[in-house]
């Protein structure tokens, strides 16, 4: 396929892709630069806007996808209800071995990547899921509209994850395309098990719990959240969940005031399992 337009956003001042134009000719490229790192969510959101397709794909700077990928998204969102379509994500450095295919939730408000750890092999069905990675998605332009895009106060980690509960709330379904396949390096910027990764995405699931959870669920997800952030200070030697959830508080008056419809059940979300079952299935 060719008719589609390509949006780069440099978030280096021009660094990161000094001169990638040269290398592919033929293809026009909207490059935008800023002058610091905004961030993933803010930066994710200007190619969104300057796109004017009636959908759009987010594709991080550390993945590879393989041909036919934007086809089989498209393919897979054609049902009108579909307002985004998850990619099968692997690892780059095992690509035999699924990365992501899809985001599930639980009450608790924890998020992980479907399959994460399985074979390939036991990723080929198409399914409906609760949301995309957005290191690799494609949304329908006309659900963007309707619920907003990414929240740029998450910075980085969990902004896609927000994006589909508030997509799952509005009732748009979000479908795996098992044809859509990306290799995924994982955290090339902050890296993997960082201790700043840790900490934002210690506050940033508080923000997504207060923003998306029942308020008859809240008393689950605090108690999940105290045996994290146990797990990370005893078993890995982690402050990092601890100094995030403490970084959540400034914030946390605007996520309640974010909670537009958070009443309501949202579809799709996994069974809770016993705390010290979660880091297995996370993968």
């Amino acid at each position: 396929m060719a008719d589609f337009e390509v949006v780069l956003i440099d978030n280096k001042g021009g660094e990161a892709t000094r001169g990638l134009e040269n290398g592919y000719a033929g293809l026009t490229i909207t490059r935008i630069v800023n002058a610091s790192n905004r961030g993933f969510a803010a930066a994710a959101n200007q190619g969104l806007r300057a796109g004017e397709g009636a959908f759009a794909a987010l594709l991080n700077d550390d993945t590879k996808p393989a041909p036919g990928w934007l086809d089989a998204l498209l393919r897979a969102a054609e049902p009108p209800d579909v307002g985004a379509c998850a990619s099968l994500m692997v690892f780059d450095a095992a690509p035999g071995t699924v990365q992501s295919a899809g985001i599930s939730v639980d009450r608790a408000a924890i998020a992980w990547d479907r399959l994460r750890g399985h074979p390939v092999i036991a990723a080929q069905a198409p399914a409906e899921v609760f949301g995309a990675s957005g290191g690799a998605a494609l949304y329908r332009r006309a659900m963007l509209d309707q619920i907003g895009m990414l929240d740029e106060r998450f910075v980085s980690y969990l902004e896609d994850v927000d994006l589909a509960w508030r997509a799952q709330r509005t009732h748009w379904r979000c479908v795996y395309a098992p044809a859509a396949v990306v290799r995924h390096v994982t955290s090339a910027t902050a890296g993997e098990g960082s201790r700043f990764k840790s900490r934002m995405l210690g506050r940033n699931k508080v923000w997504l719990a207060a923003k998306n959870s029942r308020w008859r669920d809240l008393p689950i997800v605090a108690g999940y959240d105290l045996a994290a952030v146990f797990y990370a200070l005893v078993a890995r030697r982690d402050p990092g969940p601890m100094l995030g959830r403490f970084d959540a508080i400034a914030g946390l008056p605007a996520a309640l005031r974010a909670r537009a419809g958070a009443g309501a059940r949202a579809r799709g979300l996994s069974p809770l399992v016993a705390p010290w079952h979660v880091p297995r299935r996370m993968g």
